[in-house]
């Protein structure tokens, strides 16, 4: 089945870093993905996406979808036919769009889980708490603004964390079956991103023992997105040498 592009408004697109041992981060990858190492460490995080007029490409603005998602993502990389390749894995995905979670996987790359989410945003602070139907998984953090990146160990500056994440424009996602990974690319020509400072966040995900042994998960960095058009690109389906299977 052809698979549409999609056009969208990012609203929001909170980026909560942590800063992973690169050992840890590796025992959750399906090959051919391996981590991205930076000064010594692998990069992870969660991405806290509030999209609006999610339509396909074709369609008028007024048909777009609006929704909260959230997405655990670890930065990697993978030996493609022209060199090495960037990207993210993201083993989790979650969504509070009933329609986004049905058509995850059919109508475009990327199987969603439900979710609740609670969004706070009065000025100079975010807040994002989402909580997994299924209760597997929770994330709630608190970001405030900053005039630029400090007491980050991966980038030494805004500028450095903004290239990086550029970078890192493909997804890519399990899916029930275990036998490929399904992708998608994030496309703008208004990328721009800003500092943030982390108040707090906690996470399932990364303050599980038996995913990040103590002392191999440290939340490192935010940034922080707003108001971009953006469109999203199907790839092609990418085979897994050793499937992760999908958190539920």
């Amino acid at each position: 089945m052809m698979q549409p592009r999609l056009s969208s408004v990012i609203e929001r697109r909170l980026l909560v870093n942590y800063r992973v041992a690169p050992d840890a981060a590796a025992r959750l990858l399906p090959g051919p993905l391996r981590p991205q190492v930076v000064h010594g460490h692998a990069v992870a995080g969660i991405c806290l996406l509030r999209l609006g007029g999610v339509r396909p490409a074709w369609a008028p603005g007024a048909f777009g979808l609006r929704s909260e998602n959230a997405a655990h993502r670890i930065a990697v990389e993978w030996d493609g036919p022209d060199g090495v390749e960037t990207g993210v894995y993201i083993p989790r995905r979650d969504t509070a769009s009933r329609l986004t979670a049905w058509a995850g996987g059919r109508v475009f790359p990327g199987e969603h889980g439900r979710a609740d989410f609670a969004v706070h945003e009065p000025p100079h602070r975010t807040r994002v708490a989402m909580a997994a139907r299924d209760g597997s998984t929770r994330v709630d953090v608190t970001v405030e603004p900053a005039d630029e990146l400090r007491g980050s160990a991966l980038f030494a500056d805004l500028a450095e964390a903004s290239r990086f994440f550029r970078a890192g424009s493909k997804g890519f996602s399990p899916t029930r079956s275990g036998d490929h990974l399904d992708g998608m690319e994030l496309r703008t020509d208004a990328w721009h991103v800003e500092a943030g400072r982390i108040r707090s966040a906690a996470s399932s995900f990364f303050d599980d023992p038996d995913r990040f042994p103590p002392g191999s998960a440290t939340p490192d960095c935010a940034l922080v997105m707003r108001d971009v058009r953006a469109g999203w690109r199907p790839l092609p389906a990418m085979a897994a040498h050793r499937a992760a299977p999908l958190a539920r």
